[in-house]
């Protein structure tokens, strides 16, 4: 006998099956000894667990009773009584640390902004070509000094001159 037979006799035994279904189950157990075995057996346990099963009844009624005991619970229960000091602190608590969080968020984004360093936009190059090309800069025509750039060679050099004067004594000698 598999389990779902024995599930049918369970609800035939509980009363659950349709009438035509407990008239099968019925003839069943009258063909099949092993079937009517089981069905005893589980009408002994069902009538040995309602005979034992202890009857107690509460003298009130089901909201009386709960509400006696929700009662009791209050009545044990500490009451804490609130000063007007902790309500006021626990309220500045509320708000006041929120407040801290937010204006410290604001500082730190301040002190981001103003030390932060700017990184300078990259120098235009019109000609791709002439990017690795040395470049020679003179700051103004009558300049004291000029500087030669090679990126290839990362070699950089300064010329130093000055004007002429009609006056050879200011002039230099030549080194050789």
């Amino acid at each position: 006998m598999n389990q779902e037979q024995q599930l049918k006799l369970q609800a035939f035994l509980d009363g659950e099956l349709p009438e035509r279904e407990a008239r099968e189950i019925l003839a069943w157990t009258q063909r099949d000894g092993a079937a009517a075995a089981l069905l005893a057996e589980l009408k002994n346990t069902r009538e040995a667990m309602v005979k034992s099963e202890p009857h107690l009844s509460v003298p009130e009624s089901r909201e009386f009773f709960w509400s006696k005991i929700e009662r009791e619970i209050q009545r044990l229960e500490p009451r804490t009584a609130e000063t007007p000091g902790t309500s006021v602190f626990v309220a500045l608590r509320r708000w006041l640390l929120p407040a801290v969080a937010v204006s410290a968020l604001v500082i730190a984004g301040v002190i981001v902004h103003f030390k932060a360093p700017t990184i300078a936009p990259p120098a235009r190059v019109t000609n791709v070509a002439d990017a690795d090309a040395p470049t020679v800069e003179t700051t103004l025509a009558n300049s004291d000094a000029t500087t030669y750039r090679d990126a290839s060679e990362g070699t950089t050099l300064v010329w130093f001159s000055y004007a002429a004067d009609d006056n050879p004594e200011k002039n230099p000698a030549a080194i050789n």
